[in-house]
């Protein structure tokens, strides 16, 4: 999305200004025919007398549509804007005691001391335009290092803005961590939640992360209380399964047959009764495909927590996340995790250590041959190989092939460390750009530094200028040379060096003026989104100035990415403190254009 030149995307931010008071999306449900049937629209959810009030509200940004026919997992219905008025539901038998239950007031799992942001990351948004932006984004995002940011947003233990109920900002958190493919994120932010406080909002998101993690289990807690506010055929069939998993086999066989009368014999029944007689040792069950043109995030949950394996065919229909999804699902043998788990760990969803660990059990286990066997010997020899040369030799097999750019990415996060013990050289000066991009695409910032002295032109300089957490100006010269040996397709990554060193402040602005007029960018243009973006900075909200980056950042690959994007993005990271992500993000750029 071309936020600086498409005028169809700026006229798009002039509808949302203006209806983003008025209706919300009607959402589309991933869940089998029967099983996604909206709820009657519930009465609002009361907002918590607690919720912080004191916010400003902010401006909007520029968003996409969902793609027509998106089926990768249920768009909750939203629920209406909180009021005085109290949700119809009576859970007091599910209530906790007054010592014991959470405020929904602030909502998250992991504090500033764990890493997470502050408490007023959204504090002074407006709670429902963030909650807008949250449903239309198009995830995932190009960046790995902005969709780490964003996670760490979307879980940190935040106050609820103004406007919206903290249970429903939950749920909107958890479904974008879902589409995001961070299924472990999505269930730990619903679960921070007290059942007795859930909306109709998170009850749908909550059944589509426990899904996403192959945990019908995981249902258990939710499924008579979820009952109370919608009587869906995936809950009728999650409290057959749960009667299974308590050891009442007769009574889920009951609940099974009931649920059954809304589906026939079908893929999703058959499933739900997989999971009942493995739970119960009843009867076996054998699930067939044939005739089945579709995956949900139901058929792929329970046949994940059965073991059951889905068709190819049918994986390959899926959205990006369900990959991102099984390469994290312990279920799933190594092997076929770690044939996932590259571009899992280029999105951002497994860690250079996660990555490696996996690829570890692979070698270990010493079974068969393949591609991912092979690299994972590979990966071995990288660290053990006695001599330089060698282990250069190896990492530049697990660099090399003709696979899609996401993977190779997430080749050199998975070779970071091995990288990083490559001793500096001259003689390896060919091979320096490589082991840069390796090493920061993990965040090894003053390991790749040690490259300067034999990375003085090329990628590999540009990346450490950007890199470098010392926060040197770089000079203009350097740049114009850079430029005059750009060969990317339209100076893209000269571009973006010039937009990243200037959002970091190490270009002076008459000099970023000056050397941007080569390449027709206009750092000082503005719009609705640089409006916002700049507007959330100014106010701290941390948390909404990495939406809205994310927001600018909604293409399909780095090269769609305008430099005014990673120029306003990279500043206003700054302005918030979050200086070190705004170094990896701008120097990923160089490394993916």
């Amino acid at each position: 999305m071309k936020i600086f030149r498409d005028g169809a995307a700026v006229g798009a931010l002039a509808l949302l200004i203006a209806a983003a008071a008025t209706a919300q999306d009607r959402p589309e449900s991933i869940l089998p025919p029967g099983f996604g049937d909206p709820a009657p629209t519930p009465a609002p959810s009361p907002a918590p007398s607690s919720a912080p009030r004191d916010s400003t509200p902010g401006a909007p940004a520029t968003v996409q549509p969902l793609p027509p026919g998106y089926t990768a997992a249920p768009l909750p219905t939203p629920s209406p804007t909180p009021t005085a008025t109290p949700t119809p539901v009576d859970l007091t038998a599910y209530e906790l005691p007054d010592f014991a239950r959470r405020s929904l007031a602030q909502v998250g799992t992991v504090g500033p001391e764990a890493g997470g942001l502050t408490a007023r990351a959204f504090a002074g948004s407006d709670g429902q335009m963030v909650e807008k932006l949250m449903r239309r984004l198009d995830a995932p995002i190009p960046s790995r290092w902005l969709s780490i940011a964003l996670r760490r947003a979307l879980v940190s233990r935040v106050d609820t803005p103004a406007g919206v109920n903290g249970a429903d900002f939950a749920a909107e958190r958890a479904w974008l961590l879902l589409r995001m493919g961070e299924a472990d994120a999505a269930r730990a932010v619903v679960q921070a939640v007290d059942v007795a406080d859930y909306t109709p909002k998170l009850f749908q998101v909550a059944m589509q992360a426990m899904l996403a993690t192959g945990d019908p289990a995981g249902l258990c807690p939710l499924v008579e209380p979820a009952l109370t506010v919608a009587n869906d055929t995936g809950w009728l069939f999650a409290r057959a399964m749960c009667a299974a998993f308590a050891g009442k086999g007769p009574q889920a066989n009951t609940l099974l047959r009931t649920a059954s009368r809304r589906t026939g014999r079908s893929i999703d029944a058959l499933l739900a009764e997989k999971v009942v007689g493995a739970a119960a040792q009843g009867r076996a069950v054998t699930i067939e495909w044939d005739g089945v043109d579709r995956l949900s995030a139901w058929r792929l949950g329970l046949a994940t927590a059965t073991g059951v394996a889905v068709p190819d065919e049918l994986l390959a229909q899926g959205r990006p996340q369900v990959a991102l999804w099984r390469a994290t699902a312990p279920m799933i043998a190594p092997e076929v995790r770690a044939g996932l788990a590259d571009r899992a760990a280029a999105q951002g969803v497994l860690s250079n250590l996660a990555l490696v660990d996996l690829y570890s059990e692979v070698e270990a286990a010493d079974s068969g041959s393949g591609p991912v066997v092979t690299a994972a010997r590979d990966l071995r020899g990288a660290f053990t190989e006695r001599t330089t040369a060698a282990r250069l030799k190896l990492l530049g097999q697990l660099w090399g092939g003709d696979a899609d750019r996401r993977f190779r990415y997430g080749r050199l996060v998975l070779t970071a460390r091995a990288a990083a013990q490559i001793p500096v050289s001259r003689d390896h000066a060919d091979a320096a750009p490589m082991l840069i991009a390796s090493m920061l695409s993990a965040g090894l910032d003053r390991r790749a530094t040690r490259w300067e002295s034999v990375a003085t032109t090329g990628d590999g300089w540009a990346m450490l200028a950007l890199a470098d957490p010392r926060g040197r100006d770089v000079d203009s010269d350097m740049i114009d040379s850079y430029r005059g040996s750009d060969g990317s397709k339209g100076q893209a990554k000269a571009r973006m060096l010039l937009a990243g060193l200037t959002g970091l402040g190490r270009v002076s602005a008459a000099n970023a003026e000056e050397l941007a007029k080569p390449f027709d960018v206009k750092f000082g243009a503005e719009n609705a989104w640089t409006r916002a973006i700049d507007a959330a900075a100014a106010r701290g909200d941390a948390g909404t100035v990495i939406l809205l980056y994310a927001v600018g950042m909604q293409t399909s690959d780095w090269r769609g990415v305008p430099p005014e994007v990673l120029y306003h993005g990279t500043a206003a990271l700054r302005r918030v403190g979050l200086g070190g992500e705004a170094r990896m993000i701008a120097a990923e750029a160089i490394a993916r254009s």
